[in-house]
Parts: structure tokens; sequence; C-alpha cells
């Protein structure tokens, strides 16, 4: 087996802000409302003629620019993505030619929702670990705002659109992977989802509709329950004590869902990353922005533990345990 580690970051969030004033003049709703019960004050909405590969490609361009990194030697390209501007062909296809990344790459998308960067970074570490590959691009990024109603006023306040990229590369001397927990619940399927060729989950029948459609209630309940379960069992894997752990850093569903998370799991709120509050739920976004967040305050450092967990539509969950092992950084980053 040969060592993976995480050694550059970049993300990127469109222009355009929805604060929760804008949402007032939509649905009946106000600014306290939706902070007292999400913890989100604004969201970034993508433009009419920008897509998940726009996004995609200004955070992998963040990415090169802050640590001067090159993507002409990436042998894969993968992004978790909800949204893709096409069915097909594939994001990862789209930015691999925009980005001038080599022809014998590999590119393709992964779809585990809200848990998919974190399934997307598994598969990085495993090819990489493996042997296969020596260079992977992995993205999360998702334009939710697409396909959000916006005459629902319990999601549309919740979700904005952006885009998170990492560089896994092999290490011959040592690994910054230390554990992972995957799972999925089919049978919950219908709490989040969104129609396509069929409006049906085995007997049942849905919404019709090419909007997204969720019970946040029952994700709720699922979520507070699943978490903190799969968290223990990556831990009890790596042989690693929660005490041990620097920075957990969950799915930026609401903060509503991440307290109750942390109080089950009796982590300190203080040491939860999040990238709610200013670009709302970004599905696949949402734990590479908050990573990147944190490294760009200053706060997560290389050789720190950090603890990443995914869930949602599916329902999926995912989670993986890490340290970085970040290039020095030749630029200041763009604020976000």
């Amino acid at each position: 087996m040969t060592g993976a580690k995480i050694t550059a970051i970049g993300s990127y969030v469109p222009l355009q802000k929805m604060t929760n004033a804008d949402l007032e003049q939509m649905v009946e709703t106000n600014d306290e409302w939706i902070v007292q019960r999400t913890g989100i004050k604004e969201r970034r909405i993508s433009r009419p003629n920008e897509f998940t590969s726009d996004l995609c490609v200004s955070a992998v361009q963040d990415l090169m620019k802050r640590y001067d990194k090159s993507v002409h030697d990436v042998d894969m390209v993968l992004v978790a993505t909800s949204t893709p501007d096409l069915t097909f062909p594939s994001v990862a296809s789209l930015i691999q030619h925009r980005l001038g990344i080599p022809l014998t790459a590999g590119a393709m998308d992964l779809n585990a929702a809200c848990a998919g960067f974190v399934y997307a970074l598994h598969t990085a570490h495993s090819y990489v670990a493996s042997g296969l590959h020596r260079k992977v691009l992995v993205l999360g990024a998702d334009t939710i705002s697409k396909i959000t109603d916006y005459t629902d006023r319990s999601t549309c306040i919740l979700f904005g659109d952006g885009a998170g990229a990492v560089l896994v590369e092999s290490d011959e001397l040592s690994t910054g992977f230390f554990g992972y927990h995957l799972g999925s619940d089919g049978g919950g399927g219908h709490h989040v989802y969104r129609t396509a060729l069929s409006s049906r989950i085995e007997e049942l029948e849905l919404l019709d509709t090419k909007l997204l459609v969720q019970n946040g209630r029952e994700v709720f309940r699922w979520a507070v329950r699943t978490v903190p379960q799969g968290v223990q069992r990556l831990l009890d894997q790596a042989g690693v004590s929660l005490a041990q752990v620097d920075w957990f850093i969950p799915h930026s569903a609401n903060l509503r869902i991440i307290e109750p998370i942390c109080e089950r799991l009796n982590y300190p709120m203080e040491q939860a990353l999040y990238s709610l509050v200013n670009f709302g739920n970004t599905s696949a976004a949402t734990i590479p922005l908050a990573l990147d967040l944190g490294v760009r305050e200053g706060k997560v450092q290389n050789g720190q533990r950090i603890l990443m967990y995914g869930f949602g539509a599916g329902l999926t969950h995912a989670g993986q345990l890490v340290q970085l092992d970040l290039a020095p950084q030749v630029s200041e980053s763009t604020p976000l």
C-alpha cells in the first residue's frame, strides 16, 4: 500500500448573495426565524448561465494559485455533485478539458448527494493507496439553487451554491488517511429526492417535480441518530478517541442538526467547523468549503486530526479521518 496525502485545497462561491432579507420578499419568513431554526444568514446563488463545472474550474484555479500546484500531471478527476451541468458528459470531463488536464487522465462524477465529497475522497484514497493513481483531483460542488423550489419556505431558506477542491497525492513514506466509515439506508430515499426518468421509489409514488423535495423533520431524526453511531465506528476502526480529534467537520445542512450531533458525541461545538452561516447548505460542497475556511482562518494546521462526516439523500452517509499535508502557500487567498 502507498501513502496518500491531501496536499492543496481551493474553493469558490458565486458572487451573488441571497440574504435572509431577500427571502423575506419571496416567501413568508423573516431573518430571525431563519437564523433561529438554521443558523444561516445568507447564501450564494449562481448566475443563470453559471453551472457546476464553472464553479469547479474556479475552485481549482484558486487551489493552483495559492499552492503553486499544477494539474497537468493529474491522472484522475473525481467530481461529487448532484447537479451536473448535463446528464452527460460528466462535470469531471468538462473540467478536464477546460483545465488542460492530460487526455490520459480518468474523469468521472460521483453522486452521493451531501455525502458526496467524503465518498469521492475515500475513492481517491483507494486509487492512490492501491498504486493505480498518483495524483487525483477531488471536487465537491453543487448549484442547488437551480433545483430549489422558491415557493417552499421549508427548503428554499437552506440552499446555496459552491465548490471545493483538493489534491490527493501519493507519498511513499507516510499517509494522511487513518479511518473511514460508509453507510446507506435506501429505505429512506423518499425523504430527500428529485424526480427524473421515474417518479417512483419501489411502490411509493413521488411528487413528480424536477425540483428538490425534502422532509426536513425525518432527515433531522435520521442524521442525529446515524451520524454519532457512524463517527464512533470510524474511531473504533482507526483506534483513535474523539478527544484526539482536533476538528470535526460535519455536513453543513443546518446548525440545529450539528448541535445535537455534537451533544450526543460530547464533542465541543467550538471545534466543529461549518460553512452554512454565509453559504447555506451547498450539498457536496459544504465540507470542503468548511475545511478551506478553517485553513484560510489559520485554524486548521498540517498534522491535526480532522474528522469529516457527510450525510444526505440516499440516505447516504460517510466519514473520513485525515491529516492535511498542505504545500507551502505562495499566494494570498481570495476572500470568499
